[in-house]
């Protein structure tokens, strides 16, 4: 260990961007051994590992990274599989530059951070490969049923854990697929589709029942649900885009990002998919505006690259360094051709279908209520950037649950999200959970997995405890 000082930080090798941007296959090659060890040697080992505490997952990284130096890499597996329900997904899609890389103590030395996600998705990887993930086999059976609904991150992290502890779990979602985002947000050239539907089928041959295509409120009630099963642990995460205003907003051409990239990853498993056919959810041969900062714009625009549009611009009202999103990701699509107007916001569309926003330059002023620069438009610095496709990529909200389910009585916060304790996903409906997005609004998959893990552990309390009141009477 110890060994960053003489051994520089170096990735995984990418593959060209001419190369990578015209197909959806993942765009880093896999560690070697020897790279594995290498990299992994570089961790300092600290006496307070602050990768570990900005780890929503708190997960073990100095101590797996020792045993990937080590060559002990089932142990390694075994030591991250621990802290997390999907430590290959989390390999591929986390923001470490954000987390557990950014808060690296090398890094802040200025030797350049330890590659944690790319070992950590090396490691797993490696035990898939060698058959070091064991099928899912709880050692004894509960008769207790819990409901999960949906089928993303936080609800497969819990009905996998409850599941393990031999809970019956059943998963309702209302897609085709369970993955939530995972499957049909996020693209296959960060997250390729089989790692996902890997851990479907462990889930499911380790006795977890999925209920696809079944929309809670329209195929099944959630009065229905609640009757079913001794708990429930809503899991929706949030789907509601947030809409452009402006003269214009809407005109043809000027879609959602989630539309966007469902009809994409649609495609990809081969799907028909009517939009797309038609060109409105295609970015072939046009002129694509995408409007936002985060990571779902950066999964725009670099789809739109790869569908072949005559250009890529991304308008983002902050600058660089106040984005959401991935530095990681922008680097990557800017290698890519996507070309970036920090400052901009968009003022109006023009024509109908979409032939041009119109950008109002913008500048910093003082801090807002959460403490970031505000942006402030600069009086008559506009132009109009030709558009023929705009992307609404700026975020998303909560539906409302309470009337889509006829569940007045479900808490909700002003936002719209559930009113759930953090902690252990509670709600103030006796049996009835939640966890995710739908509590916390639109955040991380690494915050949905650490979600439904707590959520599951408390529910297993819960129902401990009404086992033995029942028991006592």
């Amino acid at each position: 260990m110890l060994k960053f000082v003489t051994t520089p930080r170096d990735m995984p090798e990418k593959r060209p961007p001419d190369l990578r941007n015209r197909d959806f296959h993942e765009i880093y090659a896999e560690y070697a051994d020897a790279k594995a060890r290498e990299q992994a040697s570089r961790c300092s080992q600290c006496g307070v590992p602050y990768c570990q505490t900005h780890c929503p997952l708190h997960n073990n990284i100095p101590d797996w990274l020792r045993l990937t130096a080590e060559g002990r890499l089932q142990e390694a597996y075994e030591l991250s599989q621990a802290t997390n329900t999907f430590p290959e997904i989390c390999g591929r899609i986390c923001p470490q530059d954000r987390l557990c890389e950014g808060n690296c103590v090398i890094e802040q030395a200025g030797h350049g951070t330890v590659t944690i996600g790319a070992v950590e998705k090396y490691i797993t990887d490696t035990a898939w490969e060698q058959g070091w993930v064991p099928p899912i086999a709880p050692r004894r059976e509960r008769a207790e049923s819990v409901g999960v609904i949906g089928a993303g991150p936080g609800g497969l992290a819990a009905a996998d854990a409850l599941r393990r502890a031999g809970v019956q779990v059943t998963v309702y979602d209302r897609h085709d697929r369970g993955g939530g985002l995972m499957i049909y947000g996020i693209p296959g050239f960060k997250l390729g589709k089989e790692v996902v539907m890997r851990r479907m089928e462990q889930l499911e041959q380790g006795g977890v029942e999925m209920k696809l295509n079944c929309a809670v409120g329209t195929d099944i009630s959630f009065d229905a649900l609640r009757s079913r099963h001794d708990a429930i642990i809503i899991a929706t995460g949030v789907y509601k885009s947030r809409e452009l205003q402006g003269p214009g907003a809407g005109a043809v051409g000027i879609v959602r990002a989630l539309d966007y990239l469902t009809a994409s990853n649609r495609r990809s498993f081969g799907d028909e998919v009517p939009e797309f056919d038609s060109g409105e959810l295609n970015a072939a041969g046009k002129r694509v505006v995408v409007i936002g900062g985060g990571d779902t714009a950066m999964d725009c625009v670099r789809t739109a690259v790869r569908q072949g549009a005559a250009s890529v611009k991304c308008l983002y009202r902050r600058d660089r360094a106040n984005m959401p999103g991935s530095q990681r990701e922008v680097a990557n699509a800017e290698e890519e051709g996507v070309t970036f107007d920090w400052l901009s916001a968009p003022r109006a569309f023009l024509g109908d279908p979409v032939n041009a926003v119109r950008v109002q330059q913008m500048r910093l002023g003082a801090p807002d209520a959460t403490g970031r620069q505000a942006p402030e438009e600069i009086e008559g610095a506009e132009h109009d950037e030709p558009a023929d496709m705009v992307i609404k990529a700026l975020g998303f909200e909560p539906e409302d649950l309470p009337t889509l389910w006829g569940q007045p009585d479900l808490p909700v916060t002003r936002w719209g999200t559930i009113r759930a304790e953090f902690e252990t996903g509670r709600t103030g409906m006796e049996g009835v959970y939640a966890v995710g997005d739908i509590v916390r609004g639109a955040s991380l998959v690494v915050w949905a997995i650490r979600d439904g893990r707590d959520c599951a552990d408390a529910v297993l309390g819960d129902l401990d405890a009404a086992g033995a009141a029942l028991a006592a009477e």
